[in-house]
């Protein structure tokens, strides 16, 4: 358990954004994606609306089986010894933290939460800004302007950055990264082997690819294109310190943006809102570069995904798994009987979405975010059923430590409200010119390892397009 610093004591102040005066042409048009060009952001975007931090105050990192409690414990102390003035009142205000936390309790990697300087927050009633401070006196609108001078670079428009051409010949090449694809598609076999042999239900299997553009990673643009091109998908970035996964390479470039996570995923893990949990469950994939010549798409998609018992059954795993750990927290819980397809780029998937109303504890509080991600994490989505044993096939068959991929990523308020996303179609910087990116896909009875593959090819594309690379299949 390692606090970056010390925490402090900490001070908040929330203000509508048209009453900042620094912020007056943004407010004409607050877009967050303009905010991409500042430097080291932290994001969760979607649709050009959502939250974006600046700078950073404190931070907590921790590894193991306790990781989600011992950041839940700094969390509640670092909150309750705060000052707030919030005179917005809303989701996402006041004091606030953006998190990762790793996939395993065995990873090596560290999870935690990163407690940013400046916060610029839109949603659909407005925008505000949030200073977080650490000096002995309440902030003023005085300090909220100069923070945005010192730390914001806006874009006077939204970039519409071009779509990069994966077959250019300039661009880098990934390269396989734990397991060649013979050697996973093997896997995959062993996997299939132990499902029919009746050993467990469903596995997620993963693969990575890494990536060396061979100058420092642009990260304002990369972010610029996976929010535009993945408009519908929560668009993250979280830097939670220097010492994380690649932090031990060797170059001139030693620890610059190691560790930083960033994506575009399609899959809410939880979101709550007021007492309110949500959640986007997705299980089910088909390429859309299968799609035959003049067949109509969505009949196409329908057909593929929602006429197939096997892509309908490890949906019906991943929803189960999700219900199961919402249960507990919630007097009722809906949805997911009658999944529906969702239309990427890229793929499609089979998609469900979940609510629940929350119940209060024996204490009288509702369970924030954080204590929600934890208890449903990971879903049959991401690991497999039943869990414990697709968690331990998982790790004898990938031969990699997963970090952060496939784990929670987002933010949490003081308040309890947050929004933690499933840490997909992304990739963590190994340092200032190399990526490592990772895709996976569900396994079950009837997996053809070929196919499969070229799963985890489609899902692989959106980062890989965005970086810009190219790939070469084996």
């Amino acid at each position: 358990m390692t606090p970056e610093f010390p925490a402090p004591r900490l001070s908040a102040l929330t203000l509508p954004l048209s009453e900042v005066p620094a912020a007056a042409e943004f407010a004409r048009n607050p877009d967050v994606r303009r905010l991409l060009g500042s430097a080291d952001p932290a994001t969760w975007i979607m649709r050009g609306k959502g939250i974006v931090g600046l700078g950073r105050v404190a931070a907590y990192r921790v590894r193991g089986g306790t990781r989600f409690t011992s950041a839940r414990v700094w969390w509640d102390e670092l909150r309750q010894d705060a000052t707030v003035y919030d005179s917005v009142q809303r989701p996402g205000t006041g004091l606030l933290a953006f998190g990762a936390f790793a996939f395993a309790p065995s990873s090596t990697v560290d999870s935690g939460l990163m407690v940013p300087e400046l916060v610029i927050g839109t949603d659909a009633h407005g925008a505000w800004l949030t200073l977080i401070s650490t000096g002995p006196s309440e902030p003023t609108v005085e300090d909220v302007d100069a923070a945005w001078r010192r730390l914001v670079r806006a874009a006077p428009a939204v970039a519409r950055p071009e779509e990069p051409d994966a077959a250019a010949s300039s661009y880098p090449t990934a390269v396989p990264g734990t397991l060649d694809e013979q050697r996973w598609m093997e896997a995959v076999a062993d996997g299939v082997g132990m499902i029919r042999a009746g050993e467990l239900d469903k596995l997620v299997l993963a693969r990575d690819v890494v990536v060396d553009t061979g100058r420092p990673i642009e990260l304002g643009a990369v972010l610029g294109r996976l929010s535009e091109r993945f408009a519908t998908c929560w668009t993250y970035c979280v830097r939670l310190g220097p010492e994380q996964e690649g932090s031990e390479q060797e170059g001139p470039d030693d620890g610059e943006g190691a560790g930083r996570l960033l994506g575009a995923t399609p899959e809410m893990l939880i979101r709550v809102h007021r007492g309110t949990a949500t959640a986007r469950v997705l299980a089910g994939t088909l390429d859309r570069q299968d799609l035959p010549d003049g067949a109509n798409p969505e009949d196409f998609a329908g057909t593929e995904l929602g006429g197939s018992e096997k892509q309908q059954r490890e949906h019906r795993f991943a929803v189960d798994s999700l219900i199961t750990g919402l249960s507990p927290y919630a007097d009722e819980v809906s949805g997911g009987e009658h999944p529906f397809i969702l239309a990427l780029p890229n793929v499609w998937h089979l998609a469900s979405d979940v609510t629940a109303q929350l119940r209060a504890g024996v204490d009288g509080t509702l369970p924030s975010a954080l204590e929600l991600a934890e208890a449903v994490h990971p879903t049959a989505a991401v690991c497999g059923t039943p869990t414990e044993t697709a968690g331990a096939v998982i790790e004898d068959l990938e031969r990699m430590d997963r970090g952060l991929y496939a784990g929670p990523v987002g933010w949490l308020d003081g308040a309890g409200n947050g929004e933690w996303g499933i840490a997909l179609r992304g990739a963590v910087q190994l340092d200032a010119h190399r990526a490592r990116v990772s895709a996976g896909c569900g396994i079950v009875a009837e997996s053809d390892p070929r196919a499969e593959l070229a799963e985890t090819w489609a899902k692989l594309r959106p980062m890989l397009e965005s970086l810009p690379a190219r790939w070469d299949r084996e």
